[in-house]
């Protein structure tokens, strides 16, 4: 059987600075295609994205964005396709975190969670669908969590946001579906990222979060880029609303 192509079009990655983003993004990359990377970080974005053009030879570009301005989406997609060409793939990795109980829990951190991790997601879909629904082998990831499953009662508005963003998928892909675009999720367990670093640095959560997993260790960014690059290929091309546990095993012992 032969093994079929990835699509050569442009993907964009959200929070492609660090972590899992700057793992896709290069992910991607290796795989031949234009990356657009968006960040807060704006020295990071355009950093990653000039490594990733030396390393792989790809048009790319870097961009410091809030990808909450929902009003500004439509200009930065310009200004990316200027550089990378028409995009046929997103990996919305962008997302904070707020250690706030219920009882510590204010408007501003509960919409700051919602707003980056949740509304963006469609928000950046929509104003990439002109592009997504042109492209053969369109494909959409947006990264949950494990933690959009299980509950966890120090981050609740981030339980929130990515059980969110699971509904989302499964609503996206079935209005997208018949435009040839397919939406997944991915769902990361226990990643040795700056977002997790805060718990980590805690006496014994380290060791937990490790033996928590059937493989014993902490997963590493890379292990979360290489399925999104599969998600957004034509090897993936009759995946869509499904939400992909990638977490060593954590959920399947809990």
């Amino acid at each position: 059987m032969t093994r079929s192509s990835s699509p050569t079009s442009a993907v964009l990655v959200t929070g492609g600075a660090s972590g899992i983003g700057r793992a896709s993004a290069e992910a991607v990359a290796a795989e031949g295609r234009p990356v657009a990377i968006w960040d807060l970080n704006a020295d990071g974005a355009v950093d990653t994205a000039a490594r990733l053009a030396a390393e792989h030879g790809v048009p790319t570009t870097g961009l410091g964005i809030d990808v909450t301005r929902s009003a500004e989406l439509a200009a930065a997609v310009t200004a990316s396709r200027a550089v990378v060409g028409s995009f046929g793939g997103l990996v919305h990795a962008a997302g904070v975190v707020r250690a706030q109980s219920l009882g510590g829990l204010d408007d501003a951190g509960w919409d700051a969670v919602l707003d980056v991790n949740l509304r963006a997601f469609p928000m950046l879909v929509q104003a990439l669908l002109d592009d997504l629904s042109a492209a053969e082998g369109a494909a959409v990831v947006g990264i949950s969590s494990i933690e959009g499953w299980i509950g966890n009662a120090a981050i609740p508005a981030y339980c929130a946001s990515k059980a969110g963003m699971l509904g989302a998928v499964r609503s996206m892909a079935a209005q997208l579906g018949p435009l040839g675009v397919r939406v997944n999720a991915i769902c990361p367990g226990f990643i040795e990222t700056a977002m997790l670093a805060p718990a980590l640095s805690v006496d014994g959560v380290a060791e937990r979060f490790a033996t928590s997993s059937m493989i014993g260790r902490i997963g590493r960014p890379s292990e979360i880029g290489e399925p999104a690059a599969f998600l957004l290929s034509d090897r993936a091309s009759f995946i869509t609303g499904q939400s992909l546990i990638v977490d060593g095993g954590v959920l399947a012992q809990t």
